[in-house]
Formats: structure tokens, sequence, C-alpha cells
């Protein structure tokens, strides 16, 4: 039996989640509490500490279930993608409203009063989870936050059907390394908030994401495959070009395929490593 995935595991060899026991050896083990992200976004921190890696981010509205708090950082695990790390824990508070909408524009505003000249209190990316509390002309007010306009919220069912098309829409967004909103995101980021708008769950990393669907020859590549280097991933726009988050230019892009494995072979990255289609 292979080890559990760290990333996806609430454990540590002093503290893990009650729900693993008999499963992971740890010193103690506990009942994680639910708490909910109430700012547009924070990352998801490889150890603790403002300065340590970002590795995911939870948007707002997203559940985070905590095991521990202490100088300042929660540790736990999202709920939504299952990753594990440390929160600042100003950026959590309960309870976790149960989201009746989530956002389907790239961004939109939240305002403290529904009218479009008052006080924007956020502003919220595509995929962020909203809860209804009233509804006044063309607004919604959401729980937590201010009032949105109707028309860039959507309830659950009334999902994109086409990930390209997602992606397209966070065209020359800034790359940032475990991010995934429309400030910025990196490769995977891109990938997994297309999937997100279109009612799929989907892994967050890259080697993950690759074991999704199946394969498929270079050859035979349509819009939304998914076209995998190590530790890169892009998505198929056509036969012929991609979209994908990348360091290179520092910004979501779209370019031919042929350019992008011509560059990372000369680059010493080498070619893809896996051709997917998504079912």
């Amino acid at each position: 039996m292979s080890a559990p995935d760290p990333r996806t595991t609430l454990a540590r060899p002093d503290l893990a989640a009650a729900g693993l026991e008999g499963m992971v050896e740890a010193a103690r083990f506990a009942r994680p509490i639910a708490m909910a992200c109430p700012v547009p976004a924070t990352g998801i921190r490889k150890a603790l500490g403002p300065a340590a890696e970002q590795l995911d981010q939870l948007l707002f509205g997203e559940a985070f279930d905590v095991l521990e708090t202490r100088d300042g950082w929660s540790w736990g695990q999202a709920r939504r993608d299952g990753y594990v790390g440390f929160v600042d824990a100003s950026a959590l508070s309960s309870p976790v409203p149960a989201p009746t909408h989530w956002v389907k524009a790239l961004r939109t505003a939240a305002f403290s009063e529904p009218n479009i000249k008052s006080a924007p209190v956020a502003l919220l990316s595509m995929n962020a989870l909203v809860a209804e509390m009233a509804r006044e002309g063309r607004f919604v007010q959401v729980a937590g936050s201010g009032w949105i306009v109707e028309r860039h919220l959507a309830g659950f069912g009334a999902w994109e059907t086409d990930p390209a098309s997602v992606a397209e829409r966070f065209l020359d967004a800034p790359y940032l390394w475990g991010g995934r909103d429309s400030l910025g995101l990196d490769c995977s980021g891109l990938v997994q908030q297309s999937l997100y708008a279109c009612g799929r769950a989907f892994p967050r990393d890259t080697d993950q994401q690759a074991k999704q669907g199946v394969g498929v020859e270079a050859a035979d590549l349509r819009r939304g495959d998914l076209v995998f280097w190590r530790g890169h991933v892009a998505m198929m726009l056509d036969e012929a070009r991609i979209i994908h988050a990348n360091a290179y230019r520092m910004a979501v892009t779209i370019e031919p395929l042929a350019e992008a494995v011509e560059r990372t072979i000369a680059g010493g990255e080498g070619e893809p490593t896996a051709y997917r289609r998504l079912g």
C-alpha cells in the first residue's frame, strides 16, 4: 500500500484528523473545526508564516477544516480540493454559511449597498462561493460581504459547458505560484478553475491532474484536452493552440502547441509527458 499523499492527508506525526485514526500513525487525533474564508482570497502555505511558499489558495466562501491554530496561523485542510497547509487565522471565520450560488464573472464587486455607486467592500473572483441573504432589485446580498449584481452569480447546476472558454476569460491574468484567482494563478490553478466553473471537481496539482481522463495521441488533440509536461499543464483551444498560465511570460497566454514544445525542448524541460481527454 502506498503512503498517503501529504498534500491531501490531514496528518502529521504529532497530530492527525480523528477520521484518519487507524489509517495513519500520529501521537494525537483531533476533530477539525469548520471555518470559512471571509476574504476574497488567502494563501494556503507550506509552513507557518507569511513568507512560506504558497501551495494553493482559498477563495471567498470556501471551507477550511482547522486542526490546530498557533502563532496566528491555522493548520488544516481545504474542503473543496483537499489541500493541506497553513492559513492566516485572521483570514478565517465561523460559522461556514451554506452556499447558494457561485461567482460566474471573472471578478465582481460586492457593494456596501444595493447600488453600484456605493462603496465596494470586496472584489470576489470566479468560483467564490456565496450564500444569499436578501434581494433588492438586481442585487443579491451575500453573507459576510455585500451586495452583488445578480447576473454575476449562478446557482449550483447552472454551470458553464466549455472549460476552454472559461480558461480564455483568464487571458493575460498574471502568473502566480499557488494562485487560482483572477488576480494571479498558476498552470494547474487555471485548469482547476476552468473545470470548477463547469461543475467538475478537479485536483490541484499537475501530477494529480495528469491521472484524470483518458490518454490520447498528439495527432488527435482537440478543444478541452490537456497537455502535460513535467510540472506543467496546458489546455487545448483547438487542434493546434494551447492556453496556459506560464512562468515564461508570467501570464495566461495563448500560443501554438508546437511553439511551446519547441521552447520546452530547447530549455531542457523536454517534450510533453502526457495528453489527456476528460470525459
